[in-house]
């Protein structure tokens, strides 16, 4: 099962996430709910980088039975700490579906 866990401030800012595990929805290669989840962090992580500028601190263990944290930097500039939140909200959103939808492959906490 994949964990998911995010992190907040005192404002209710998301400042990071962890996942871990493995969905075993499905066979190697055609796991739904890992590709999605893959899908969702992977595409945050880049917006992240290519639309916000910003450069959170990623760390990714694939042979450690699946886990990738993430941890935002302080973000001085307003417009840009709307974006990285909408951004991290989204991701969160997204997780939150595909929990509704497989959650005995999926957990957020």
């Amino acid at each position: 099962m994949i964990q998911a866990a995010f992190d907040y401030d005192n404002d209710d800012r998301i400042i990071g996430f962890k996942l871990t595990g493995h969905a075993d929805s499905g066979p190697y290669g055609s796991d739904i709910v890992c590709s999605a989840v893959s899908a969702l962090s992977i595409s945050t992580v880049n917006g992240l980088v290519a639309v916000a500028s910003i450069k959170p601190v990623v760390v990714a263990k694939q042979a450690e039975g699946g886990f990738l944290s993430l941890r935002m930097p302080p973000v001085d500039d307003y417009i840009l700490d709307r974006i990285s939140q909408a951004l991290l909200q989204s991701f969160q959103n997204g997780l939150l579906d595909v929990e509704k939808q497989y959650s005995k492959y999926i957990r957020i906490n």
